[in-house]
């Protein structure tokens, strides 16, 4: 064969092979595109999702300050099975600068974590700032190389340092200020695993459901290169909504100087506890309601537990000579006391050297009641009975009434009622029954327990109630609702809450005459040293003893329960003094005289000062 022909051959197999190579590369090539198109892979998802924490409601005083707010908080993590071994001294020191959290403890938390690598928290407790510092860094440290990828089912993965919602943190700016009336919360774990808090005293129980309405922001639609989320037509936008704000009737400013006030007396006292509360008579809104027994919520100790009561409705005591003019009312109201009648002070006896008869006794059965005062004459007006607190003249004026009159009455000012006050776990006292305020009413007995419990023993009432009772002297008889809330706010609109719930108890004129009396009791009587010039104001004084197995203890409960007015507001203030001090030296600060009256006096003295009452040369 020529090596022409030869040449031929070579150059046509050499084109035979390139096409046969050609013709394989194809198929392989169409083989490896059906493989790719029919194959079940797992392609990045390009829709994303982001949720956003909505948090507890705010408790704001009535002058915009924050008593009680919620913090988000934020958790940080990293995997260590990510962090660059020798650059492990270069993560800390920049962590610890952004956090702000010791180097030592973030080595520990690392070192440990070593020993079996993978996720670790560094913190739960991040706030809001320095979440967006460390997430910033947390792209500087990519850049640094401080977190390397590794290789997981034969893809390449890279976890740096991860900044999330871990939940919300309850803060109690002013420490101690408006408790036990604020109250406290309890953290528990929702069901996404943030962490929460419910209310469980005061007004963070009565309305945690408002406070804790909330619901969570979210963010979804697609991916971009950067994996940030980019909106489209078709993307979901959810702005989060926070729990609603509690708006309260309370300033803060005046909550606080009576609270400092509180804290002198008590010292100078020596009492287990000093309420005070300050009420608008006609709207009900508190504009005070302090204790000298405070805590703060956001460290809660061993030593505060006896604290975390709110006293105001939940200790009953006694009222003493303070439900007097309760008792005095319901029988004026009934017209059972004539004009200038004149009542027998049973007091027979030698006069003393003052011209004073002998304290008054009284027989009622095989019990005999007394009076503290000691009488010039033997019959006595109702002005003497009411502003010197004649037990003995009182409960001549009780028998006047029925039984069912007295039950029913003491019903209608609130006693052993709750008072409806926004505050939970609220007691309502005892009293006799109808029957046993009836007990000898047809034959015209005295009756025993309707004589004790015009003066004020033998019951229980709490001091929210007597505040609410004795609203209808400052308020033409009219009875109001106290109110601790105003309003809320929910999504930037303010939603009033205020309760326009009144009820008259007593007409306008006995109203009027038993506010006389108490203005009386306080230019004249038990009263004189809460005395203001320019003021108008009246008040009662009432000092009983606590009772326990049966018993009268040498332990007193001294309270002073009136009203504070100008020409433009009217306030019902009360003051109860519990177990001042009543041996030794001062032995005599157990009477209301010498503890509630002048509490109340700096209460009022307090209001003039913070522009909230106004001196007139009229009053």
């Amino acid at each position: 064969m020529s090596s022409k022909n030869i040449n031929k051959i070579t150059r046509i197999k050499k084109i035979f092979i390139i096409l046969i190579f050609i013709f394989l590369s194809l198929i392989l090539l169409l083989s490896n595109v059906f493989v790719t198109i029919t194959d079940k892979r797992r392609l990045p998802n390009l829709q994303s999702s982001k949720t956003e924490l909505a948090i507890r409601g705010n408790i704001l005083s009535e002058d915009n300050f924050k008593i009680a707010s919620s913090l988000k908080l934020y958790k940080a993590t990293i995997d260590t099975r990510f962090l660059d071994i020798k650059k492990i001294d270069l993560f800390v020191k920049l962590f610890s600068i952004y956090s702000d959290i010791p180097e030592a403890k973030i080595y520990k938390k690392i070192n440990d974590s070593l020993k079996n690598p993978g996720s670790i928290v560094l913190s739960y407790n991040i706030d809001s700032k320095t979440a967006k510092n460390l997430k910033e860094l947390g792209f500087k440290l990519r850049h640094l190389n401080v977190f390397k990828s590794i290789e997981v089912n034969d893809n390449k993965i890279l976890r740096g340092l991860n900044i999330n919602e871990s939940g919300e943190k309850r803060l109690y700016s002013y420490e101690d200020t408006l408790t036990p009336v604020v109250g406290y919360i309890r953290k528990y774990e929702s069901d996404n695993g943030k962490t929460k808090v419910n209310g469980i005293k005061g007004l963070e129980k009565s309305y945690n459901n408002i406070l804790n309405n909330t619901k969570d922001g979210k963010l979804e639609g697609t991916r971009d290169v950067l994996s940030y989320i980019s909106f489209n037509k078709n993307s979901i936008v959810q702005n989060r909504i926070d729990g609603a704000d509690l708006i309260l009737n309370i300033p803060l400013r005046l909550q606080k100087n009576l609270e400092l006030m509180l804290d002198k007396f008590k010292t100078k006292l020596s009492a287990d506890e000093i309420i005070v509360s300050v009420m608008e008579s006609d709207t009900g809104k508190i504009k005070a309601l302090a204790s000298s027994n405070r805590f703060n919520p956001g460290l809660i100790r061993q030593t505060d537990i006896p604290y975390l009561d709110v006293s105001a409705i939940e200790f009953l005591f006694e009222p003493g000579s303070i439900i007097k003019p309760v008792s005095i009312s319901l029988v004026m109201d009934k017209n059972r006391i004539k004009k200038n009648e004149l009542f027998n002070a049973y007091n027979n006896g030698k006069l003393n050297s003052k011209g004073e008869y002998p304290r008054g006794k009284y027989k009622l059965g095989r019990y005999t009641i007394g009076d503290d005062h000691e009488f010039t004459k033997h019959y006595l007006t109702v002005d003497d009975i009411f502003i010197y607190s004649s037990n003995i003249g009182t409960l001549q004026l009780a028998q006047r009434l029925s039984g069912k009159e007295m039950y029913e009455g003491l019903k209608s000012f609130g006693i052993t009622e709750k008072t409806q006050i926004d505050l939970p776990y609220e007691k309502v006292g005892v009293m006799p029954t109808i029957r046993q305020f009836s007990a000898g009413e047809d034959k015209g007995e005295d009756n025993v327990f309707k004589a004790t419990i015009s003066y004020g023993q033998g019951m229980t009432a709490t001091f929210m109630q007597m505040i609410k009772a004795y609203s209808a002297f400052n308020n033409n008889g009219i009875i109001v609702t106290p109110k601790i809330v105003q309003s809320l706010s929910v999504n930037d609109k303010k939603v009033s809450l205020a309760d326009d719930t009144q009820k008259r108890v007593i007409s306008k004129k006995t109203a009027n005459e038993i506010k006389r009396l108490l203005i009386k009791t306080i230019t004249k009587g038990t009263g004189v040293n809460a005395q203001i010039d320019g003021i108008e104001v009246g008040g009662k004084t009432g000092t009983a003893q606590i009772a326990r197995h049966g018993k009268y203890q040498n332990i007193y409960i001294s309270s002073f329960f009136g009203f504070a007015n100008d020409k433009n507001k009217k306030y019902t203030i009360g003051v109860t003094v519990i177990n001042p001090i009543s041996t030794g030296k001062y032995w005599y600060y157990h009477y209301a005289s010498w503890s509630a009256v002048p509490v109340f006096k700096e209460v009022v003295n307090n209001l003039v000062k913070l522009n909230y009452l106004a001196k007139s040369a009229d009053n």
